[in-house]
């Protein structure tokens, strides 16, 4: 798919991640095709611990989150910020009243909150990593234990080779397991025995044998800053000579001292599981919120780290928000060392779906084909914005995805797959309108309080409308697939559009006569008359 336009110097983009036990902002202007970041925040609400608890976020929770909103909002206002994209993630996805925390939020903020799945938190775990850290085209596992989930992520050559989501955060387990300080041993067995039935569930998706050479390990987030800190305290015996003159500083690690073996964090999760909360707090790079819940992420780390007969893990400061960063700069920079990957993957993602659903890629490649082509010739008229190119690409692919389910009506049941499916590099806004162009394609029209128009705002409403005009010829365009596919050629003037088709082996007597059908339409959206004719 071609690129799309560059953005204008200096764009400015924040991300901001509302996960289980903290929320998250970066900002980072983009200079010379490359993310600068500028600034950063970063607040523990303990958002999950109320839901993990009763299944409801608490008004206290959410009072505090909304705070911290607010702060990172004058943040962003102050630096001038083009872009926003705001996630939440396993506490969100959790809580039965998430939908009353987004209201309230969009209220104060005006931000839109994009909840996304644990699959999609991982994909974007994975760009914010491999993107930005060295060394990271080799072989990867990349293990993220949040504060309600954990993200493991096989990766090779900076592409996700599979990945999982499993309800091992520290947050979530803390609750759940640990209701003693310190935990005593029935609590932490019963946490033992529920992490290994799902570190099973992550071997069945992630077969990593003892023989094959090991992946290099990458941890991220607070828990792995944590035990890349905390494990100077151990004895002589459990350090590596390359981390011993890093004995005894209180500030960041880096290099070397951010390699943590496997042995380490076992012997830094039984030391943390026989300390008090006091203790805890005063050890190196844990402190006062981190010492409430790092038992539970310590043997989550130590676990999986041993199930997998790994030999320890790097930690590494990127992470969720440094994926959506990526992203945003990919979708709008072509000459951005991500956009070309990103937009591959992306497309990739697309056909995967579509596969899963019965399509034949090789009947829907000429009316994506067409669809684009019409995009490009008549944009003086359609006048959409550039990302609709891929919209309207996708939607072409994935319009016949409803026949999985039903061959009647199948356009309303294609609508409901495309926007709840997974597909990779689509925010949940895009894959609604991605949705609401493959929707209208048989004899209904868009309407305002159509379930597929409703979740889109209403300055997205002349846009699709626009899109499911130009994926209706395309669809035109492609009546008879017994016979090679029909060129055409279009032209725009003042008060007509001109069609002409160069028929096929057998003809293109049936698109005429589809495209004819589509003239009204055309006219009630676009305002001109639509001519075809045979060359």
């Amino acid at each position: 798919m071609p690129p799309e336009s560059s953005p204008p110097t200096m764009t400015t983009f924040a991300a901001i991640d509302i996960g289980s036990n903290s929320c998250r902002l970066k900002i980072a202007r983009v200079v010379v095709h490359h993310l600068k970041a500028i600034h950063e925040d970063r607040e523990v609400t303990r958002l999950g611990a109320s839901v993990f608890k009763s299944g409801l976020i608490s008004p206290d929770s959410m009072a505090i989150t909304l705070k911290a909103l607010k702060r990172f909002q004058r943040a962003v206002q102050m630096h001038g910020v083009d872009q926003i994209r705001v996630v939440a993630t396993a506490a969100m996805r959790d809580a039965r009243n998430a939908e009353a925390f987004l209201t309230w939020a969009k209220a104060e903020t005006g931000w839109q909150i994009e909840i996304i799945s644990g699959l999609e938190e991982a994909r974007l775990i994975h760009g914010g990593v491999v993107f930005n850290e060295p060394n990271s085209a080799g072989r990867l596992l990349l293990v993220d234990v949040g504060g309600g989930s954990c993200e493991i992520t096989l990766s090779q050559h900076r592409r996700i080779q599979s990945t999982i989501s499993l309800p091992l955060g520290a947050v979530r387990l803390t609750q759940e397991f640990l209701p003693n300080d310190p935990p005593d041993e029935e609590s932490l067995a019963r946490m033992q025995q529920f992490i290994t039935r799902e570190l099973r569930r992550a071997h069945a998706r992630i077969p990593l044998t003892p023989t094959a050479a090991p992946p290099t390990v990458i941890a991220t987030s607070g828990t792995a800053a944590a035990l890349a800190e905390a494990h100077r305290i151990l004895p002589e015996k459990f350090r590596r000579p390359a981390e011993k003159s890093a004995r005894g500083t209180a500030r960041k690690s880096t290099g070397a001292a951010n390699n943590v073996s496997t042995a380490q964090v076992r012997q830094l999760a039984r030391r943390l599981r026989r300390m008090n909360l006091p203790e805890r707090i005063a050890v190196p790079g844990i402190g006062l919120r981190r010492a409430e819940i790092i038992v539970a992420g310590a043997w989550v780390y130590a676990t999986l780290l041993e199930s997998f007969h790994l030999t320890g893990f790097r930690y590494s400061a990127m992470g969720l928000r440094d994926g959506i960063l990526a992203q945003m700069l990919a979708e709008r920079d072509e000459r951005a060392v991500t956009h070309e990957q990103f937009e591959l993957e992306r497309w990739e993602s697309v056909q995967a779906t579509a596969i899963r659903f019965g399509v034949n890629l090789r009947h829907a490649e000429p009316v994506r084909a067409h669809a684009v082509q019409l995009f490009d010739e008549l944009a003086a008229l359609h006048r959409l914005p550039t990302e609709y190119r891929t919209w309207l690409a996708s939607a072409a692919v994935l319009c016949d995805t409803g026949k999985f389910l039903n061959h009647q009506g199948h356009h309303r049941h294609s609508q409901y797959i495309i926007a709840a499916s997974e597909i990779y590099g689509f925010s949940q806004h895009q894959r609604t309108l991605v949705s609401a162009i493959a929707r209208y394609l048989g004899k209904s029209r868009p309407q305002p309080d159509d379930r597929a128009m409703r979740n889109l705002t209403a300055s997205d409403h002349d846009p699709v409308r626009s899109a499911v005009v130009l994926l209706r010829l395309a669809i035109a365009l492609n009546q008879d697939r017994a016979s090679d596919v029909v060129r055409f050629s279009a032209r725009v003037y003042p008060k007509r559009v001109l069609l002409e088709l160069e028929p096929g082996r057998t003809g293109a007597e049936l698109e005429l006569w589809s495209l004819r059908k589509e003239a009204a339409y055309f006219r009630e959206v676009f305002g001109r008359e639509l001519f075809v004719t045979l060359l």
